[in-house]
């Protein structure tokens, strides 16, 4: 039942003002007090799934990202995050959200959901889970292909509500971000509640392999290649892809170019409510 609710409602735009947007292989956790973010969402899930944990108590909320690369770990990470923030909080239930995938051809999906599910199941905290919106309930077919029917969620950190979402900006540091899930990053969590900070790095990686010859593929080949649901991307997947290994072609070496000084790029909110690079010695 509430799939279908979910499924139901429209696609709501999330304009950039207040929202923290989470990549793939990232997460982040606050709280109703956050005078910076009201809302964490993601999307361009395909077979990924996106995981909304939240303890009803002290309304910690953690939106991630998952792929599938190591889903037991990542589940135990999102679970001391959240209850980092409600250990206090003598009342109150850990609710989980699970949505996205679809039945793909590979059923990648299925696996995912699989993981997800032994994962939560095998924590030593009572888990209730709310919302089951996965593989086969986020499906839909048109002639003979199978596709998400929602592709990304935000979550109201004040509210509690999810909705189906998009999202025009997915700044700051896009690139550099995908960049690092590119070259195999493990899941990384991105924000500090406590100082209402977005951290970005320091991230490392060798030079990619092959990146000019990836770059000279035409978007057929990055798609079929470098997609785990070629047929169920979103429009802009390549170009986001291209744009992705053009920065690792530019930065083969990120402890020279992008983090000599072995500090995060930190952002903190403005007053118009827009991410702002603060130097870190001011910190």
């Amino acid at each position: 039942e509430k799939a279908k609710l979910l499924r139901s409602q429209p696609a709501q735009v999330v304009e950039p003002k207040g929202l923290l947007y989470v990549q793939q292989r990232e997460f982040a956790v606050t709280t109703p007090k956050d005078g910076s973010v009201s809302i964490l969402g993601s999307d361009d899930a395909t077979t990924c799934h996106i995981v909304v944990l939240r303890h009803t108590g002290s309304g910690a909320t953690c939106l991630t990202h998952c792929d599938g690369s190591d889903t037991e770990a990542e589940v135990s990470l999102i679970m001391s995050a959240v209850k980092s923030f409600s250990s206090t909080t003598g009342y109150g239930r850990l609710e989980v959200h699970l949505v996205g995938g679809f039945n793909d051809d590979r059923q990648l999906s299925q696996k995912l959901t699989n993981q997800l599910l032994r994962a939560f199941d095998l924590q030593p905290d009572d888990v209730h889970l709310v919302t089951f919106c996965v593989t086969e309930l986020n499906d839909r077919e048109e002639k003979d292909i199978h596709f998400p029917i929602i592709y990304g969620i935000a979550v109201n950190v004040k509210t509690a509500e999810i909705f189906p979402a998009t999202f025009p900006e997915k700044g700051p540091d896009e690139d550099l971000r995908s960049a690092h899930v590119l070259t195999g990053a493990p899941l990384t969590n991105i924000y500090d509640a406590e100082m209402e900070q977005l951290h970005i790095g320091p991230y490392f990686w060798t030079p990619f392999p092959h990146v000019d010859f990836w770059l000279e593929q035409d978007d057929h080949q990055i798609l079929q290649n470098l997609s785990t649901s070629p047929l169920a991307e979103p429009p802009h997947f390549v170009s986001h892809i291209r744009s992705t290994l053009t920065f690792l072609k530019e930065h083969p070496f990120p402890s020279h170019s992008l983090f000599p000084d072995r500090k995060p790029r930190l952002y903190k909110k403005n007053e118009e409510g827009l991410w702002e690079q603060v130097c870190s010695d001011k910190i």
